[in-house]
């Protein structure tokens, strides 16, 4: 377990979270949480996962896999995010704006670069092994950016000057910043619905939030389906609708409010709505779902284990192909003498029968391949050559672009996993020629 010291509580980028383990001494901020009012925390350690806090430190980024597993990552308030990691194209808003931005919102608009990467860094972390993630107010917005979407520099400016002043709605207010609310309406049969459907009145679709920002989402990523927005059109709430089921450790989201800190006082733990305290109650079902699929896959991968035949056949195999990869390395044609060290390998690529007849035929060219690592290593300067074309064309793709065109090849990852799988299994439950 990762101690964290509680001042650097204000200042981390993220929390790292584990799954459900058993209420003991390893955790022991749980009353002075409480009383620094840092109820995002409070509440997942109530639901029964155990925080470890990611700290915004010079060069943590590179270190985020000393803090796996990770079974989950709560991502909270902070500074605007850099508007380079968002914007493809000029921004709309004069210098003036910009500096009377800064200007109203200066302990905002401080630009924290190392946060956003490491905070990118786990978004994109999560989204890559569907690890559950929920975003809340700044951290929605990091994760709409990292899958690809949009800020508004500045809600006021950009979104709302259209609009009367009796009809625009205040997202921040610096002199009641607890208190202040404004309404959004929710999207039905998404989450939030579900959540808050015992509070919400007939036919209003609608429920009081908190607001502590100036910024928001402008364009949503591909993947987020909008679950609430406010009255002036801005997202207040999404999530993925392939990657939402707690139950089975399926958890993306991103919330613009904080429902946690939607109190009727600070300091009682009387709720505004019944649901207000369910997002983190599901996200911590999603945590220790994802963790006990985490722990049972890594007992599987530990169970299984060669006879002694098999294993001294698979070191065979192995050795077969070190000789063909030396081979290849140190640019040498094939030698007779090395055949018989090469036919072992050979003949498992050749003799494999479990996958489709296209696929068994790339196998067995890539057994006849080993025996002439020359040639082998001529087709590699083409590919090469490829691989630079495509590095050039995707250096002038857009952000958003490449996202999706990362997102679709991680898509036809799971795709062919999910296929190759069914079909070994397939092959395996086929009766052998022995059994007849």
């Amino acid at each position: 377990m990762i101690k964290f010291h509680l001042n650097s509580i204000p200042n981390y980028p993220g929390s790292k979270v584990h799954g459900k383990l058993p209420r003991s001494p390893r955790f022991q901020a749980g009353l002075t949480l409480a009383q620094k009012r840092e109820y995002h925390l409070d509440l997942i350690v109530r639901y029964g996962a155990v925080p470890v806090i990611v700290p915004r430190v010079t060069g943590v980024r590179t270190l985020l896999n000393s803090f796996e597993p990770i079974h989950g990552v709560l991502l909270c308030e902070g500074e605007d995010i850099d508007p380079s990691l968002y914007e493809s194209e000029t921004t709309l808003l004069s210098s003036e704006e910009l500096q009377e931005i800064k200007r109203l919102h200066s302990s905002d608009s401080a630009i924290d670069k190392e946060k956003d990467a490491i905070e990118l860094s786990l978004a994109k972390l999560c989204l890559e092994r569907n690890i559950p993630i929920l975003g809340i107010c700044r951290g929605s917005q990091v994760l709409n950016v990292a899958c690809g979407g949009s800020l508004y520099r500045d809600i006021e400016k950009e979104l709302t000057k259209i609009f009367p002043q009796d009809e625009k709605v205040v997202h921040i207010d610096y002199e009641n910043y607890d208190g202040h609310r404004h309404v959004v309406k929710i999207v039905e049969n998404t989450p939030l619905h579900q959540w808050f459907k015992c509070s919400i009145e007939e036919g209003k679709m609608e429920i009081m939030v908190n607001s502590y920002h100036h910024q928001g989402v402008k364009r949503l990523a591909h993947r987020f389906e909008p679950m609430a927005y406010s009255p002036d059109g801005l997202i207040e709430g999404f999530y993925d609708t392939g990657c939402y089921d707690p139950e089975d450790g399926k958890f993306i989201m991103g919330l613009q409010f904080h429902p946690e800190r939607m109190r009727r006082r600070l300091d009682s733990n009387e709720f505004d709505y019944l649901g207000c305290p369910t997002a983190y109650k599901e996200f911590v079902k999603a945590v220790v779902a994802y963790q006990k699929k985490l722990n049972d896959t890594n007992k599987v991968q530990n169970s299984l284990k060669l006879d002694k035949e098999s294993e001294q056949r698979r070191k065979v195999i192995a050795h077969s192909f070190s000789v063909a990869r030396n081979i290849y390395a140190a640019g040498d044609t094939f030698h007779h003498s090395k055949e018989s060290d090469l036919k072992a390998g050979e003949e498992f690529l050749e003799s494999n029968t479990t996958l489709s007849l296209q696929q068994e035929k790339r196998l067995k060219q890539m057994g006849a391949t080993v025996r002439n690592a020359s040639s082998y290593k001529e087709r590699l300067k083409v590919n090469e050559e490829r691989e630079k074309l495509a590095r050039v064309v995707m250096s002038k793709m857009t952000i958003e672009q490449l996202s999706d065109l990362a997102l679709f090849y991680h898509m036809m990852e799971n795709i062919c996993s999910q296929v190759l799988e069914k079909k070994l299994q397939n092959a395996a439950d086929l009766p052998h020629s022995d059994d007849f």
